[in-house]
């Protein structure tokens, strides 16, 4: 990646780090009215570092880690002070339930509480203006098509990118003038090329382009970094080629181990919690329409092979073959708008992830109906089954449009989520893991729908 906004998130966690220590030496001035001794800062680093950890995790769910955050900054006093308040709660029940740590200071908690909440502000307020070191360079797009449009209005919008378009060239408008392309890079002195090396009609160009990367100036494949801005891969953009270079079944050892070990972890803890909640859905949903309990549908899982999944039922109809009938009498149930809302009607497919058909984190599995149709009109679909599909995944958390049963657009829709979904195969790991489940958190704290 050439632009150095994927270095934000880090030097963001960084600065925050640092925050938190600045924070707690200014309070240990304020509390004791003098320079704080190296033995006394030691020794509520140790304990207030809990505290730190703990809200580092609270600002990524909070969404301060967000790649947007450095360009819509009028809600952040807000988002940190809410985080803030969450941090509050955690630390009374870090330093007052958990003796171990060694400390129990009221006025020092509450002091440093509001005094890390002062510069966390000042440095994302104004320390992050920075934050952003490469130095522009001056960039020519050499491609065609919607995505390339896309691609370029997203550069110019902002500065992070450190990247100002100087040129372009649409190869869907025939032949390029290798002349007029050496001559337009060298006077307007670019640094760096954006080109479609999958494009039909660049290879006459590609000799002469050549000879540029000895006057240091980089290139960079089009799709590559169409993927890094926007986290999704289209599926216009591929061919065979890059299936046979970027997307593998072959087994993963250690993320495959450490995959297995989250899911069967969490979900074993979370189904057991979430038991406490079977008697009252049931009463709900007897006391609503006096229906059953269960829907039991069929959806497609890893390799094509057929998987039971099991919900809440929300319908008044439980469904489970994804069948409407002309009059559309199969309705959400007042029950199951909650159930819906608060996702509470996913947690018994926490057992399917402990049976091995799910796993937390995957694309979603979809309906053997829709399946068959999406794999005759849409290039590659199926390669989405490679993997085994999950209760959340990259595009639930990152694609807004989400196509439903019976839409006109549902083939547009699927292509775009199908980009998603070959993302997060590419680039499949435990720690993108991670994100998708914390972020997936956020999301159900806010109530957004995924």
């Amino acid at each position: 990646m050439v632009t150095s906004h994927k270095k934000e998130p880090f030097l963001l966690f960084v600065g925050d780090f640092a925050s938190f220590l600045i924070a707690l030496w200014v309070m240990l001035v304020f509390r004791y009215g003098s320079i704080p001794s190296r033995e006394l800062f030691i020794s509520h680093i140790f304990a207030f570092s809990f505290l730190f950890i703990i809200s580092i995790i609270v600002f990524f769910i909070a969404g301060l880690y967000d790649n947007q955050i450095l360009l819509t900054k009028k809600d952040l006093p807000t988002l940190i002070l809410n985080a803030q308040i969450l941090n509050s709660i955690i630390a009374v029940i870090l330093f007052y339930f958990f003796p171990f740590l060694g400390l129990t200071p009221k006025t020092n908690l509450f002091l440093f509480l509001v005094v890390s909440s002062v510069v966390i502000v000042i440095w994302r307020q104004w320390g992050t203006r920075h934050i952003s070191f490469r130095r522009s360079q001056n960039t020519i797009l050499i491609g065609s098509g919607e995505e390339m449009e896309e691609l370029g209005k997203e550069i110019r919008r902002s500065s992070r990118y450190g990247m100002t378009i100087v040129s372009s060239f649409d190869l869907g408008k025939g032949d390029i003038r290798t002349e007029k392309l050496v001559s337009d890079i060298r006077e307007k002195n670019a640094a760096l090329i954006v080109i479609d090396l999958e494009h039909e009609k660049i290879r006459p160009i590609l000799s002469d382009l050549y000879s540029l990367i000895f006057s240091e100036i980089r290139f960079v494949n089009f799709s590559d970094l169409y993927a890094d801005i926007f986290g999704r891969i289209p599926v216009s953009l591929v061919r065979h080629e890059w299936f046979l270079e970027n997307v593998s079944s072959s087994p993963h050892i250690v993320y495959d181990f450490l995959k297995l070990l989250m899911d069967i972890s969490l979900s074993l803890v979370l189904g057991i919690l979430s038991l406490v909640l079977y008697p009252f859905v049931y009463l709900l949903i007897k006391i609503d329409d006096g229906g059953g309990l269960w829907s039991v549908q069929e959806r497609v899982g890893r390799h094509n092979v057929p998987i039971q999944v099991v919900k809440f039922r929300t319908m008044s109809i439980a469904n489970d073959k994804a069948e409407w009938n002309e009059n559309n009498d199969n309705k959400v149930t007042r029950v199951g708008k909650f159930l819906r809302r608060t996702r509470i009607d996913e947690l018994p497919q926490l057992w399917n992830v402990l049976k091995g058909d799910l796993s937390l984190i995957g694309p979603r599995p979809e309906f053997p109906a829709p399946v068959e149709r999406y794999s005759k009109e849409i290039p590659y679909y199926n390669v989405r089954h490679l993997i085994k599909p999950g209760l959340s995944g990259w595009a639930q958390i990152y694609h807004e449009d989400h196509p439903h049963h019976g839409d006109p657009d549902s083939i547009r829709k699927t292509k775009d989520k199908l980009s998603y979904d070959l993302y997060y195969i590419k680039h499949r790991s435990f720690g993108l893991d991670i994100k998708i489940a914390l972020r997936t958190l956020q999301i159900l704290l806010s109530r957004k729908g995924i």
